[in-house]
């Protein structure tokens, strides 16, 4: 059986730098940025892509200033709705399978027990109705697709997220004040780019009839719930336990409406993991676990 051709989008990225260590093993890839693949100009992909010829097609690139989505809507659409239902044509095109990236964000955090694939979505920010817009663009238009939403992601690639954010600034200040009434589940971008590797793995080995049931949207978190507060505690005492020097004294739990943002933030956004652990054969790691690991890499990496 000849290799799949793997088409890798958002390539730089936290999650794209992941794949590019995990899906060599799964086939031939192709891996381009934004330099190369702009999804702001989706009138491009289809010269981009086509000679290609991928038989896969992973999706990782996103606006995800969250923030900036709120007066940048029309970028915000480009990127998150009409670039993926544009690369949903062209992966029908070729016959490809679609894999697409999405997010918490789609639901309005109101629920008080873990979303499922089939919970009603209701987003409440610009990046959040972007990204319902671009999953429902994929589904009405390519059926051979996967759409894995997730959470709450960090890293040891990329340029920032709420890790290196919080150990950044426990080096600089003895008191940070942190969000206690958001709740969700860290997940590390490495767990997530495993698990596309083996949604991979299936579907090249499987039968057209079982590669048709692997279809669809899956939620895929670390396992475990934290508010921003529980995971910034967690991450100054790991840091700590590991040698990183640090300021950090106290951390102080504030409200939301404390920490006023531009865009609304769900409450609540953990996602469960039941409809995609039997296809991974196993649980995902506990969020805390993987938050020791990464930061373990981060120091062997001397990135802190």
């Amino acid at each position: 059986m000849a290799k799949s051709r793997i088409l890798l989008l958002g390539a730089q990225g936290q999650l794209g730098q992941e794949l590019q260590k995990t899906l060599p093993t799964m086939g031939e890839l192709i891996a381009v940025g934004k330099e190369t693949v702009d999804l702001a100009v989706p009138e491009q992909l289809h010269e981009a892509i086509l000679p290609v010829q991928p038989d896969i097609i992973v999706n990782a690139a996103a606006y995800t200033a969250v923030d900036r989505a709120e007066s940048e809507v029309k970028l915000a659409h480009t990127v998150n709705q009409k670039a993926p239902t544009v690369l949903a044509e062209l992966a029908q095109t070729l016959g490809a399978l679609l894999i697409h990236i999405s997010t918490d964000y789609v639901f309005d955090g109101t629920q008080s027990h873990p979303y499922t694939e089939s919970d009603a979505p209701h987003p409440q920010s610009v990046y959040g109705h972007s990204k319902w817009q671009g999953e429902e663009g994929i589904r009405q238009t390519w059926d051979q697709h996967i759409i894995l939403r997730t959470a709450w992601v960090y890293g040891t690639q990329g340029k920032g997220n709420f890790v290196k954010t919080m150990l950044r600034l426990g080096r600089e200040r003895s008191d940070v004040r942190v969000v206690d009434d958001q709740v969700g589940t860290p997940t590390w971008a490495k767990e997530i780019g495993d698990a596309i590797a083996s949604l991979i793995h299936h579907w090249s080995t499987s039968d057209p009839v079982t590669q048709a049931e692997l279809y669809g949207t899956y939620h895929f978190t670390n396992r475990g719930v934290a508010s921003w507060y529980d995971f910034a505690v967690a991450i100054f005492a790991e840091a700590q336990a590991l040698g990183v020097p640090l300021q950090i004294e106290r951390v102080i739990p504030i409200t939301t409406p404390e920490y006023p943002l531009p865009a609304p933030r769900p409450a609540y956004s953990v996602l469960s993991n039941c409809k995609i652990t039997p296809i991974l054969g196993q649980p995902a790691p506990h969020w805390r676990q993987s938050l020791r690991q990464m930061l373990q890499e981060l120091i062997q990496d001397a990135s802190i």
